[in-house]
């Protein structure tokens, strides 16, 4: 008999909560993108020179509801613990085959520099692992996103390699990604398993 999937809809930490995106929050993340877009733009492609039109941010939004609740990603929001503030997004990718994730995240401009995106990566590190059941997490980063870089080492995540020229810039032209993860066996060893995180399901039951 094929375990039932196990999805954390709602992750609870010290400094902050991650939870699915309501479109009714569209406006608050534009904002929080516009405030971070010069901090963005050299690392996300998908940043625009203008504010998004609120219309294109619902409809995104709606299809990161429908994609978290069909498995298919999960795309989180990043808020403090209050609820009422965004303070970046983040999340689990099934982009690397079966039993394996990808974490993603990015922190508003005024918030980056107090350790917010490291916790932000050990939480869903944690999650990954413990809810998921995954074998293997991977941290992907441009070669130059020294943060980021710093994020995955910290975490212990080891370094399998360099994928020449392969992720677009804005102009075209393309850069090389580093790619980082960790196994399930080396996970007991990380920084990510001592995260004082809890996890709820949709229906608000602790998972973690």
């Amino acid at each position: 008999m094929e375990m039932e999937q196990v999805v954390a809809y709602r992750i609870c930490a010290t400094r902050f909560v991650l939870r699915c995106w309501d479109p009714n929050e569209a406006d608050a993340l534009r904002h929080a993108v516009a405030d971070s877009r010069d901090h963005l733009r050299p690392w996300m492609p998908w940043v625009k020179d203008e504010m998004e039109p609120l219309d294109d941010v619902v409809q995104r939004m709606r299809r990161f509801r429908a994609n978290f609740d069909l498995d298919k990603d999960y795309v989180y929001g990043i808020f403090d613990t209050t609820e009422q503030e965004v303070c970046g997004s983040s999340g689990l990718h099934r982009r690397g085959g079966d039993k394996s994730l990808e974490v993603g995240y990015w922190i508003r401009k005024d918030l980056v520099g107090h350790g917010l995106g490291t916790e932000v990566a050990a939480a869903l590190t944690k999650v990954a692992f413990e809810v998921n059941l995954a074998c293997r997490v991977g941290i992907h980063c441009d070669v130059a996103n020294a943060p980021s870089a710093a994020i995955a080492r910290r975490l212990g995540f080891v370094q399998e390699g360099v994928l020449r020229q392969r992720m677009r810039r804005r102009d075209g032209t393309l850069r090389d990604e580093m790619i980082w993860t960790l196994l399930a066996d080396e996970y007991e060893r990380s920084p990510a398993r001592a995260a004082a995180v809890k996890a709820y399901d949709i229906l608000g039951r602790r998972v973690l």
